[in-house]
C-alpha cells in the first residue's frame, strides 16, 4: 500500500518553500507520496516545477488516505493543520519557521532527521485534549465550534468593556467587566492564556482553564478545572458592548447580549507525533529562553 503526507506550508515564508522542496525530495526519494492542499498548489509551483508528482488533495478532505500531516510554519500553520486533522486519527507535526512556535515538534535544521523518522515510522503520538463550544441564545443552540488551544470571548469594540457572569458546573461564580475571557486546554496555556496571566498547564494534566482578561473585579483570578467540568461565559443582556467569540484565533463568530457560550472537554483530541522524548520542562525552558544558569542538579547523596 502506497503511503501518504500531507504538506501544509506557510507560503508567505520563503525559507517554508525551500524547507518543503527538501523534505518533498527526500520523501519521494523513499517512496513516500507527497500531496499538498489545494489552496497552496499555485503558491507551491516551485515544488511542482522541481519534483514530479506531488499530488494536490482533496479539498473536502485533504487529510484522507495519509498517515501523517506535516505543517512547515509557526503555531498559526500548525493550527490550520489542526483543523485539517481534527476528528480523524490522522497525526500532526509541527515544524518551526516562526518564533516560538511552541506547538512545533523540531525546528528548521531537521528537515533530514525528519524525514529518516518519517520513513521508519519512528515517532510516538501524543493525545491533546480539545474544546467543543456551544453557543446560546436562550434555549436555541446557534453555533458550534471546537479549539485546541482556546474559545476566546472578547469585546468587539475598543471603547467598550464587556460585562460578563462567569459559570463553573452550572453555577454562577462572578460578574465581571473585562476584555474578555479565555477558556483554554493545558496546550492553549502557553498562548493566549499565558498572555493573560494564565498558569502554564503540563500537556499531560487534563484540565480546563478560564483566565480573564483585563478584568474590573475584586475577584478575577485564572481558574484551573477538572475535565469534566464544564465551563460558560454569559454576556450580559444590558451590557453595553458587544462580544466575538474567537476559536484558535482562526474561527469567528459574533456575540449579542444575552449570548450564552459553553466549553466542555470534547470526546475527540488532536494527535500530535512527537520525535523528541524531553520533558516539558526542558521544552518551556528552551523556548521562552529561561534563565537556568548555575543550575547543578539535586544534591548528591553524601551516604
Amino acid at each position: 500500500m502506497t503511503r501518504r503526507v500531507l504538506l501544509v506550508t506557510h507560503t508567505g515564508r520563503p525559507e517554508a518553500l525551500t524547507a518543503a522542496l527538501e523534505l518533498t525530495s527526500g520523501l519521494m526519494s523513499a517512496g513516500i507520496e507527497v500531496a499538498a492542499l489545494a489552496e497552496e498548489a499555485d503558491e507551491l509551483h516551485t515544488l511542482r516545477r522541481h519534483i514530479d508528482g506531488v499530488i494536490v488533495a482533496a479539498a473536502e478532505a485533504p487529510a484522507a488516505d495519509c498517515e501523517l500531516v506535516i505543517c512547515l510554519g509557526g503555531d498559526g500553520t500548525i493550527l490550520r493543520g489542526a483543523e485539517i486533522v481534527h476528528g480523524s486519527d490522522v497525526p500532526l507535526l509541527g515544524v518551526n519557521l516562526g518564533h516560538v512556535g511552541f506547538l512545533a515538534e523540531l525546528e528548521r535544521e531537521n528537515i533530514s532527521e525528519i524525514v529518516h523518522r518519517v520513513v521508519a515510522r519512528d515517532f510516538t503520538v501524543e493525545e491533546r485534549l480539545t474544546l467543543d463550544i456551544t453557543v446560546r441564545a436562550g434555549d436555541r443552540v446557534i453555533h458550534e465550534c471546537w479549539a485546541l488551544n482556546e474559545a476566546t470571548v472578547e469585546k468587539a469594540a475598543r471603547e467598550r468593556m464587556l460585562e460578563v457572569v462567569i459559570e463553573v458546573d452550572g453555577r454562577p461564580l462572578s460578574t465581571v467587566g473585562a476584555d474578555g475571557v479565555v477558556m483554554a486546554t493545558p496546550t492553549g496555556s502557553t498562548a493566549y492564556a499565558f498572555s493573560a496571566g494564565g498558569p502554564v498547564v503540563w500537556p499531560e494534566v487534563e484540565a480546563l482553564l478560564l483566565v480573564p482578561i483585563s478584568a474590573h473585579a475584586l475577584f478575577a483570578r485564572p481558574l484551573v478545572v477538572g475535565p469534566s467540568s464544564r465551563l460558560a461565559v454569559e454576556v450580559l443582556a444590558d451590557t453595553e458592548g458587544t462580544g466575538v467569540l474567537w476559536c484558535d484565533g482562526r474561527r469567528r463568530y459574533e456575540l449579542l447580549p444575552g449570548s450564552r457560550i459553553e466549553a466542555v472537554a470534547a470526546d475527540r483530541p488532536v494527535l500530535l507525533a512527537r520525535m523528541t522524548s524531553g520533558p516539558f520542562t526542558d521544552r518551556l525552558v528552551g523556548k521562552f529562553r529561561l534563565p537556568v544558569h548555575g543550575w547543578r542538579g539535586q544534591p548528591r547523596s553524601t551516604t
